[in-house]
Parts: C-alpha cells; sequence; structure tokens
C-alpha cells in the first residue's frame, strides 16, 4: 500500500501528484523548489535554493520517518551551468557523508526566478 505527503501547495491539487509517495521502504520525493520557508519568496542565489529546496526535502522526509541521511538517488535540475559549482558545493555539504547516487540536468524551470529543482529517493532500510 503506497502513503503520501502532501504539502498542500495548490500545484498538487491542480497537476495531480503527491509531496511525497512512500511505496514499502522507499521514499520518492517530488522535485522541490528552493523558496524561502518562512516567507515563500524565491532567493536570487542558487546556492540558497538549493539550501531551502534541501530543508524541505528534509522536513517531508522527516514526516516519512526518515532523513537526508537515508537518500540513495538524488536528481537536480539548474537553469544554467553557471550554477553547477555554487549547487554542487551544497550538495557536498549535505551528502558528503551519505553519498546517494546523483543526476544533474540542465534544463528550463517553468516558476520565475527558479534557479534550482531537487528530487530525492530514500528507503529507510
Amino acid at each position: 500500500m503506497k502513503n503520501r505527503i502532501f504539502s498542500g501547495a495548490p500545484s498538487e491539487d491542480f497537476a495531480g501528484y503527491a509531496k511525497a509517495v512512500i511505496d514499502g521502504p522507499t521514499i520518492y520525493v517530488s522535485g522541490t523548489l528552493g523558496q524561502d520557508p518562512a516567507n515563500g519568496s524565491m532567493p536570487e542565489g542558487a546556492g540558497a535554493q538549493a539550501r531551502n529546496a534541501l530543508a524541505s526535502i528534509a522536513a517531508t522526509l522527516e514526516k516519512a520517518g526518515a532523513g537526508l541521511a537515508n537518500a540513495v538517488a538524488c536528481r537536480v535540475y539548474i537553469t544554467d551551468a553557471a550554477y553547477l559549482k555554487e549547487v554542487a558545493t551544497v550538495l557536498g555539504e549535505t551528502f558528503r557523508d551519505i553519498r546517494p547516487t546523483n543526476t544533474l540536468l540542465i534544463c528550463q524551470i517553468p516558476t520565475p526566478g527558479a534557479k534550482v529543482e531537487i528530487e530525492v529517493t530514500a528507503s529507510t532500510r
């Protein structure tokens, strides 16, 4: 049986998705942008956006009974190759001892001001 976690974002209902799906020991966290959790604004820097996205993912994993230490795969989407070093530094700080698999793509993100989107798969095993 699959369990779902919802953040309450209007897009979840509009686009028909959950913030996370728990399927047995596996937790799939949807792509997460880096808005400031206090006021919803989008920080200018890609590194700040990455930190916010990872904090949001950590909070979602906590609701699922896990944490970033349970990450087994990380997929990162950036809008410009110029953000690679800044975002990779944040990823390194977060995952250096965890070492999930990683995919990074340069692409468009359809939210104004968004430079980074991150999704994580975690395992409770």
